[in-house]
């Protein structure tokens, strides 16, 4: 098994910021002293294609994002200072998730320890996401042939607005976010299943309604390939998450996704997603259980 990650992932941001931008290196180091991946199992994706970029973005942002161009508007919308290593940031992250989704293919399972940037629209970026990687992704694997219909499971606590607007008129990509309905993004886009759960929802809940969900749709989706977006901003300590979730059920929610994709035979590509929690470990931990369940699984 392997993981895509890249001392790129990280950047230096301004004192105080709130995206917890240490995690990347963080979690890469955990699971190592866990013993849960070993360093043979880890490589450097690269850097994601301008032609690939193209599919999804628009020719105008990525230029600006590319040149560091972006007005004062679009920077405070998307909540990162623009800088060159941003851009080679984004560019990494994106190829991660291309890579994991193409390790997927050979190996039935690829980890990305970044990505899920799903804020992301055609012509914009939002909400600390610069380029859409999984749509990036998604959108590779059509147009090469490697899928017929793909699904993505976006379990972030927050809509998946950007993919869903992306693949609005791609019926060969299904969009499922479930997600806290109150919550941001405050204008919400219309994905292919939108499962809006009230502030507060709590393990039980939340397991029983993605348990009469999912399978559903594997059922009438018929996906040949899935992405899976792991957010960890489900837990009760998340500042931005607001709903109920214990590591325990974030974790059972990991068991039941992947399990059922393994199950299934299906390949599947995970990427992090948010996590916004006050303690940095308890980010870190939530993230490396979803990978150590990965490894139960097809390790």
């Amino acid at each position: 098994m392997h993981l895509a990650t890249s001392d790129r992932y990280t950047l230096p941001l301004p004192a105080g910021h709130r995206f917890p931008i240490a995690k990347y290196g963080l979690i890469r180091e955990q699971l190592l002293w866990q013993g849960i991946a070993a360093e043979a199992d880890f490589y450097d994706p690269g850097f994601c294609s301008e032609e690939d970029i193209l599919r999804v973005h628009s020719a105008d942002y990525w230029h600006k994002v590319r040149d560091q161009q972006l007005s004062a508007a679009e920077v405070r919308r998307l909540g990162l200072p623009q800088s060159p290593e941003l851009t080679r940031r984004s560019l990494s992250s994106s190829a991660g998730t291309l890579e994991s989704a193409k390790r997927a293919l050979r190996e039935g399972i690829g980890l990305n320890l970044a990505g899920g940037t799903h804020h992301a629209f055609r012509d914009r970026g939002e909400g600390f996401c610069v380029l859409n990687d999984i749509a990036i992704a998604a959108a590779h694997l059509l147009q090469h042939g490697l899928a017929r219909q793909v699904l993505i499971v976006d379990l972030d606590v927050h809509q998946g607005d950007g993919t869903a607007s992306i693949f609005r008129d791609e019926p060969r990509v299904f969009t499922f976010s479930m997600h806290a309905g109150a919550n941001y993004p405050l204008r919400k886009e219309q994905s292919d299943l939108d499962v809006a759960l009230d502030l507060g929802t709590t393990d039980a809940e939340y397991l029983r309604t993605l348990g009469t969900t999912l399978p559903r749709l594997l059922a009438e989706v018929q996906p040949d390939f899935v992405f899976y977006l792991a957010g960890v901003d489900v837990l009760a300590t998340d500042k931005l998450g607001k709903l109920a979730l214990t590591a325990a059920g974030c974790r059972q929610r990991d068991e039941y996704v992947l399990g059922l994709c393994y199950q299934h035979h299906l390949p599947v590509a995970v990427s992090m997603g948010g996590g916004y929690s006050e303690r940095l470990a308890d980010i870190v931990d939530a993230h490396c259980n979803t990978f150590r369940v990965a490894y139960e699984l097809w390790g």
